[in-house]
């Protein structure tokens, strides 16, 4: 698939058929992640992955309770295959910027002009997204609003460590209902782009 039928055809996908995704594609996809560009080359981002009913199912449980889980719209979202995690390690971009050839940067602790382990995290993320779309899968991005903690710990995620969200991704089944917020539709080129100046 051509890059600008990737960009075009990614959406987010709440309904997933349950059928497995194969090792080699979930490889690629998370080779792919790698290779976001990180600022000082720090890398300083993980991925939990889960994969299959027990593995993803503890991750529903954990963010989550039964009654949102019974929902009539979540079962075709609770079937997908797997569950990945990006984690950022804000340590390792300050560490990284303390060494010889970046000290010089002078990005002291109330100095950094955005969270770089943020925002290079979240670049790993869209990767993965975009790969999924590549390989024919679907894919959500969610965010953990709760229990956030409690997921922390029931995967041995060390301290340092934080996730930015979660992305959910399989075969779409079809069903998927599409979010009422598209209703807004684009923002016009002319209210974003701005050419020259603002």
């Amino acid at each position: 698939m051509d890059f600008q039928t990737v960009v075009q055809r990614r959406k987010m996908v709440r309904s997933f058929s349950g059928e497995a995704v194969p090792p080699e594609v979930l490889e690629q996809i998370l080779g792919n992640a790698q290779r976001a560009p990180s600022a000082g080359f720090s890398q300083g981002w993980a991925f939990v992955v889960l994969v299959g009913p027990s593995e993803t199912g503890l991750f529903w449980e954990t963010i989550s309770d039964p009654e949102w889980r019974a929902d009539p719209y979540r079962p075709g979202l609770l079937r997908a295959p797997v569950v990945i995690v990006p984690l950022t390690d804000e340590a390792a971009y300050r560490a990284r910027y303390g060494e010889a050839d970046k000290a010089a940067y002078g990005l002291a602790e109330s100095e950094w002009p955005v969270p770089y382990w943020l925002v290079d995290t979240s670049f790993a993320a869209m990767l993965i997204l975009l790969s999924a779309v590549d390989a024919g899968l679907g894919a959500l991005f969610t965010g953990l609003n709760h229990h956030d903690d409690e997921l922390m710990l029931a995967l041995g995620v060390p301290p340092e460590y934080r996730p930015i969200g979660a992305v959910v991704m399989g075969w779409p089944d079809g069903e998927d209902k599409p979010s009422p917020s598209l209703a807004r539709g684009h923002r016009p080129a002319e209210s974003v782009i701005h050419r020259g100046r603002w």
